[in-house]
């Protein structure tokens, strides 16, 4: 006990502008264990020989990128956003969620950046934690949580536009949409925040998470696996419900002997984006559900999971920047064609049904 008194004396005289000795942690004796040294995941074997593990050269070849990724995709979403204000179109219930879906990738974008900033300027408090990271990474759970929650309720929206001729009893208005993005970000504000009301690990010695230190791994788990689950079921069960309410209507279309080349290249059209949606959901957030998974079970010290699990996790990071930029793409113009075309089938749909009824009578 009294080497590690010694060694914590030492390192409490380290120079004022030294990072490297300001990041080691809050570690004093009142803290530790009786008969055992401190550690920084609550693991007993693991100790509080917190060094610059971080080298230059992989912090600039990780942390450029992100940079640049990030710029990129909030230059893209700004640019969504005031085209969707400039084009007046925000009465439509749709283009309503695609909006908030670009603030949204916004934000994700900005606190991205932050983040990156904050790994450049001093990377080892990304792994050991500070209260420095407690704020970005609180805004940055809200922006994913709110994202996600936008990508399932345009998937809701597209199933109900499409059903809209078969089942007329609900059609999604304005206020709908209006009704849906409040509570949406109500949520993730949330859900997203719980850290910086306290359900953290900055002064813990146990289920602190080594890959997002200061956030406990009770937490991460809690947030991660339902809202991941969502964002992959939901979509895949509306869009499939898409693909197959074309399929009825073309196959009722061909009873009555019209041709079925509009609906074949609607059908096409949909299976494709649809791909698309599911794809970008399932590239974007399965490898961020996997580190948490990782984390949970993981019982190894920090050091030893550097350079390779902290290089997945910025990695991650990235992916997830990459789909905020793509969702301005995927949505903004692909959708849009999709709606367009959906909203002509209706009506074919209708004249059609019409000339089929006559036709038997």
């Amino acid at each position: 006990m009294m080497m590690w008194q010694q060694e914590l004396r030492v390192r409490r005289g380290s120079a004022p502008g030294d990072r490297g000795g300001s990041s080691w942690g809050e570690w004093d004796e009142q803290s530790w264990p009786h008969g055992a040294a401190p550690t920084m995941n609550g693991f007993p074997n693991c100790s509080a020989n917190h060094t610059k593990i971080w080298s230059h050269y992989l912090v600039l070849a990780l942390g450029i990128p992100q940079l640049t990724i990030n710029v990129v995709s909030i230059i893209f979403n700004c640019t969504a956003i005031f085209t969707r204000l400039a084009t007046r179109d925000l009465h439509k219930p749709i283009s309503i969620l695609f909006c908030n879906l670009a603030v949204s990738d916004l934000f994700t974008s900005f606190s991205g950046f932050w983040i990156s900033m904050l790994f450049i300027t001093n990377p080892d408090i990304t792994i050991f934690g500070s209260q420095e990271m407690l704020a970005p990474y609180s805004l940055y759970t809200t922006s994913i949580l709110s994202t996600i929650y936008n990508l399932v309720s345009i998937g809701i929206e597209r199933y109900l536009a499409v059903a809209e001729s078969m089942r007329t009893r609900f059609r999604v208005a304005r206020n709908h949409s209006i009704a849906v993005v409040f509570i949406n970000w109500v949520l993730a504000f949330f859900l997203g925040c719980l850290p910086l009301m306290g359900w953290n690990c900055l002064h813990a010695e146990s289920n602190v998470s080594v890959l997002y230190s200061p956030f406990c791994v009770n937490y991460l788990v809690f947030i991660a696996m339902p809202n991941v689950a969502v964002a992959f079921l939901v979509p895949l069960f509306t869009y499939l419900r898409i693909i197959i309410i074309l399929r009825k209507r073309k196959l009722r279309m061909q009873a009555c002997g019209q041709a079925m080349d509009t609906y074949k290249s609607a059908e096409t059209q949909v299976a494709r984006t649809s791909i698309s949606i599911w794809l970008l959901a399932l590239v974007s957030y399965a490898p961020f559900l996997a580190g948490v998974i990782f984390d949970a079970a993981n019982q190894r010290c920090h050091s030893e999971l550097y350079p390779g699990v902290y290089v997945f996790r910025n990695c991650t990071a990235m992916l997830i920047t990459i789909t905020c930029l793509g969702n301005p793409l995927l949505y903004t113009l692909r959708l849009r064609a999709l709606g367009a075309r959906l909203k002509a089938l209706r009506g074919l749909w209708a004249s059609r049904v019409r000339a089929c009824a006559i036709g038997h009578v």
